[in-house]
């Protein structure tokens, strides 16, 4: 029997419906899910990696901004008993809701429109730690951007910041013709798996994004003057960074170092001079 369900990609929402078999089949194996495990996937669209992972046998709760999409996922998927389906905007989602038992965790799946890819990234990594893993199908530049390295010239607010909170692993590319209607530019699949204890865990994180802003607002210029407003020179020696490197020279630890360095500061300036 033919769906009985047409929807045209709407360009407000940025849909781009993935239709390519092999690459449908490469993602799937990928995330690999498994009976008993609690998936959530982002922008289900028509469904196609949805048949999969509903047929993996694990609990899974999507989420679908485009209320025309609604009674096509629900004509499809509706019946199946671990199928949940909830309409809204994932960027304003509480995804605690999702999750019972202290130790279910969520692996999010997510075919990513562009324009919301990095704020919801970071909506996500709010809820770190209810969540096992995340795979998603976004822009290859902002893969790039993710899983850079120091020195590199895509390495940056986000790739810091991404990498404070997770593991990041560039899977594979994934050309236009795999879309429909295709896009204009490259995708890649990424994995972000959160890190059950930091690394580099800083005294405060807000701190730490306020850093690493400061620092690549000017990324052609070097510490002691993109972080002058923030700290002085010899207070970037203290934390043990050279302050007439570039803020892309640096890694995690050394941002790091640097906000905690500021958190102390900060700590100092409040309580006042001793008596």
């Amino acid at each position: 029997m033919s769906e009985p369900f047409q929807h045209r990609a709407r360009k407000r929402f940025g849909q781009n419906f993935l239709h390519d078999a092999g690459v449908i089949h490469r993602i799937l194996r990928s995330i690999a899910p498994k009976e008993g495990q609690h998936v959530l996937e982002i922008g289900p669209g028509q469904g196609a990696l949805t048949e999969g992972l509903v047929d993996s046998g694990a609990k899974l709760d999507v989420i679908e901004l485009d209320l025309d999409l609604i009674p096509q996922l629900k004509w499809r998927f509706g019946l199946k008993p671990n199928f949940s389906l909830h309409q809204g905007d994932a960027l304003k989602f509480d995804f605690a809701s999702l999750v019972g038992a202290e130790d279910d965790k969520l692996r999010v799946v997510g075919n990513l429109p562009y324009n919301i890819s990095t704020p919801l990234i970071f909506h996500l990594l709010d809820h770190a730690p209810i969540i096992q893993d995340m795979h998603f199908m976004l822009q290859k530049e902002v893969v790039e951007r993710l899983a850079a390295e120091p020195g590199n010239g895509d390495w940056g607010r986000l790739s810091i910041m991404v990498q404070y909170f997770c593991r990041v692993d560039y899977l594979f590319t994934v050309g236009p013709g795999a879309f429909n209607p295709p896009p204009k530019v490259e995708s890649a699949i990424v994995r972000l798996v959160p890190y059950s204890e930091l690394p580099y865990p800083a005294k405060d994180h807000r701190v730490l994004e306020r850093i690493v802003r400061e620092a690549f607002n000017q990324r052609r210029k070097t510490l002691r003057n993109t972080l002058r407003a923030l700290m002085s020179v010899e207070d970037i020696e203290a934390a043990g960074v050279d302050p007439t490197l570039r803020p892309e020279q640096l890694n995690v630890a050394d941002f790091v170092r640097l906000a905690n360095r500021l958190s102390e500061i900060s700590a100092d300036t409040a309580q006042g001079p001793s008596a």
